[in-house]
């Protein structure tokens, strides 16, 4: 996974998964595969709404195993299935100094079986970006990229309760 700064309110996430494009779309729009990936280790996707069309919400809310909550919603603004998703994203409980919203746009790309995922993160400005990135947020992404790749590949577990 390679993580970059490209201007001052951009986070720009890339990833190659050894899968086709759709297997990667679906994972990030079908909830019992999110369940399965989503999110830093220890942490479970216990509520994990989807209403997929331009307009329509989505919630999750995950729990770590010591009962930490972390609420993510936002809004669908595009979807070109299977190839790019654009959604706006709040988070205030992980970043409560710096709330916001951003803009996420999601690019998966298939070259030879393989997909490269590209999600670009707009924040509202420099400083709620830099708040984002000194969380560590980077290491959740990576822990839930792992366990996607480990999904794809067909080698993922059922997901165990937090705590367990």
């Amino acid at each position: 996974m390679i993580i970059t700064t490209p201007n001052d309110r951009d986070i720009v996430i890339t990833k190659e998964f050894a899968a086709p494009r759709r297997l990667v779309f679906d994972a990030h729009t079908r909830p019992e595969l999110l369940r399965r990936w989503f999110g830093p280790q220890g942490w479970q996707l216990e509520v994990c709404e989807i209403d997929l069309r331009p307009g329509g919400a989505w919630h999750y809310l995950m729990r770590g195993r010591d009962g930490a909550e972390m609420t993510l919603r936002g809004t669908y603004v595009e979807i070109v299935a299977p190839e790019r998703i654009v959604t706006t994203e709040s988070n205030a409980d992980c970043y409560a100094r710096a709330a916001h919203e951003s803009l996420n746009t999601l690019v998966l790309v298939e070259r030879d079986g393989h997909t490269t995922l590209t999600n670009t993160v707009r924040f509202p400005s420099t400083r709620v970006r830099d708040a984002v990135l000194a969380s560590g947020m980077e290491h959740g992404v990576a822990q839930g990229h792992e366990r996607l790749a480990a999904l794809l590949a067909g080698t993922a577990t059922p997901a165990t309760p937090a705590g367990r």
